[in-house]
Parts: structure tokens; C-alpha cells; sequence
């Protein structure tokens, strides 16, 4: 075991993330702290540090207890890092799951089939209303342009 390692390949090695390049994009993006501190990837870091990653909703937080270059299985990274993440966050990733039930945000996929319904519906009712023949907007774009308005 060495002394330092790269937090970039530790957090990869710790399963945080699930590729290094994941992990070397978190660090580049802000999302990794040391001491409240943005860290680049290439930072170093020692047992006892203390490494706040983002993954929102929430901030994880882990203590450093040993090193690995080598990524581990899962059964023995309690070994090398303390999930010393605070209860709070983990309420809000409990009421974010729950509220992506009820109001899902932007990007989070597509539509279901339901919701496809229910858009479609809103869309013929709010348009069906609405009389517009473009054959006529071009009867009116051409008059316009021959300066008959």
C-alpha cells in the first residue's frame, strides 16, 4: 500500500464511482471536496482525509481508513473508506425517490405511456379549438409580400 493516492483513482477503486472517468469528470465538474475545497483528480489524498462527493440530490461524505490502487469488491471497501455521510442527506435522496414518483424533473427519462396519454390529450384539447388552415397563411403571406395588406 502507498502512502498517497490519486483521489480520482481512489474513489474509482471505492466503488463511488463506477469508471475512473466518471470520477476524473466529478473531480474536473467541482463535485469532490477536501476540506470544503474543489480538488482536482490528481490531488492526493491520505488516510483520515475526509471527501465530500456530490451526486445529487445529495453529498456523500467518506473518511479515508486505507488506500487501494486496485478497485475492491464490495465486500471489503467498509475496510478502506467510513461512510460518514450525515442522516439529513439521506432524507432528501428519501424524499427526492419519493417526489420522482409524483413530479419527475427534466431529464430524468421519458415519459410513460400514461403520461404520453395524458400530454396528447392536454395538446387535442387545448388545439382543438384552434382553426388555422396554412393554405390560407399562404394566401395571406403572398398578398402581404405584393404589398396588398
Amino acid at each position: 500500500m502507498a502512502n498517497e493516492e490519486r483521489v480520482d483513482k481512489w474513489l474509482w477503486a471505492m466503488r463511488v464511482f463506477k469508471t475512473r472517468t466518471i470520477a476524473t469528470e466529478a473531480c474536473k465538474k467541482g463535485r469532490v471536496t477536501i476540506a470544503g475545497v474543489a480538488v482536482k483528480p490528481s490531488r492526493a489524498i491520505k488516510p483520515g482525509d475526509e471527501i465530500a462527493v456530490k451526486k445529487p440530490p445529495i453529498t456523500y461524505t467518506f473518511r479515508v481508513k486505507a488506500l487501494s490502487a486496485n478497485r475492491l469488491g464490495a465486500k471489503l471497501v467498509p475496510e478502506y473508506l467510513e461512510n460518514i455521510t450525515p442522516p439529513d442527506q439521506y432524507e432528501i435522496l428519501e424524499m427526492a425517490k419519493i417526489a420522482g414518483f409524483i413530479d419527475r424533473r427534466k431529464g430524468l427519462g421519458r415519459p410513460t405511456k400514461r403520461d404520453s396519454r395524458q400530454i396528447n390529450q392536454f395538446v387535442e384539447d387545448a388545439f382543438s379549438d384552434f382553426d388555422f388552415d396554412f393554405d390560407d397563411f399562404d394566401d395571406d403571406i403572398d398578398n402581404f409580400e405584393a404589398g396588398e395588406h
